[in-house]
């Protein structure tokens, strides 16, 4: 059972905003998600350790989103907490090569301060539809680059709800997974490690980039990015085109016609069209081609 009453006392100790009975097609770039009953905009480090420890002692399930970038929520809701880490958590710090960014700060805004500053080494990040925290949690990237390249250390909340610190080196980074994935932790903050660079070039190469992306992604539609992982020894959306299923569809949830990486909501999806399709994906994939083929996105259920 959640106390709304302890958790508001705990809100009000540190200022932040929170929401009774949220719908989750709120909180995910899916816009597919049914009801949980609080929402908490977490707006600080401190503030989310002590909501960890409140709720792992009180047995109240919990998890943490940023812009849902990565999320398929289901259609009957969440039963538990949610800890929100966006605008109210977003401040981006620079000293020298080193910027440091708090979780909720979209990585969008992230590379743009990097710009603005002529430090480079995240242009190919620019796009990428997440916070910092969600960023790192998956191991994020794009054409080449993922957040390993460029993140030094992270500030985290341990599952005793105590604030840490942690190496690059001690992450376990690798292709879209990280030790965060893995444990109860909560990434408060990322720092990142830059180099010097022109501006203008950076600018040009992050305009470059989405250029890329507008081009050869269905932006235009609502979903959780690359549907599937990429399979060692080919491509999830060249095994997808080779099986014909672009423009493959259940309810209103589609193959894209313009990336068959991408499963879209064409406006009134539920997760389980998305679901169902994805799983109508996996199942022809691995008859026509031998591969298997993994979801990216976390469900949320």
């Amino acid at each position: 059972m959640i106390n709304i009453l302890e958790l508001a006392e705990i809100c009000s100790k540190y200022g932040c905003k929170y929401s009774e009975k949220c719908l989750l097609n709120s909180y995910t770039t899916f816009k597919i998600g049914g009801e949980c009953p609080i929402v908490i905009d977490v707006n600080s480090a401190e503030c989310a350790a002590e909501l960890a420890k409140y709720l792992t002692k009180s047995g109240t399930r919990y998890t943490v989103l940023g812009k849902g970038s990565n999320i398929i929520a289901s259609d009957k809701g969440y039963n538990g907490v949610i800890l929100h880490l966006g605008s109210d958590f977003s401040d981006v710090a620079i000293d020298g090569t080193t910027i440091c960014a708090e979780a909720g700060a979209s990585l969008a805004s992230v590379c743009r301060a990097a710009q603005e500053n002529g430090l480079s080494g995240m242009e190919n990040l620019y796009g990428i539809p997440g916070t910092v925290g969600g960023g790192l949690f998956m191991n994020a990237g794009a054409y080449g680059s993922e957040m390993k390249d460029v993140a030094v250390s992270a500030e985290y909340v341990d599952e005793n709800g105590e604030i840490r610190t942690m190496s690059a080196e001690d992450m376990e980074l690798s292709y879209r997974h990280s030790i965060f994935s893995e444990k109860n932790y909560i990434i408060t903050a990322v720092t990142f490690e830059l180099k010097k660079g022109d501006s203008e070039e950076i600018k040009a190469a992050m305009t470059e980039c989405m250029k890329k992306r507008t081009s050869k992604q269905p932006l235009e539609y609502p979903s959780a990015g690359s549907t599937f992982k990429r399979p060692e020894g080919s491509y999830a959306s060249l095994l997808i085109e080779q099986c014909g299923l672009k423009g493959m569809s259940v309810g209103g949830a589609e193959v894209s016609t313009k990336h068959s990486g991408f499963v879209i909501n064409k406006g009134d999806a539920t997760c389980e069209d998305v679901l169902e399709l994805c799983r109508r994906v996996k199942e022809i994939v691995l008859e026509k081609t031998g591969y298997s083929l993994e979801l990216e996105p976390v469900i949320l259920e």
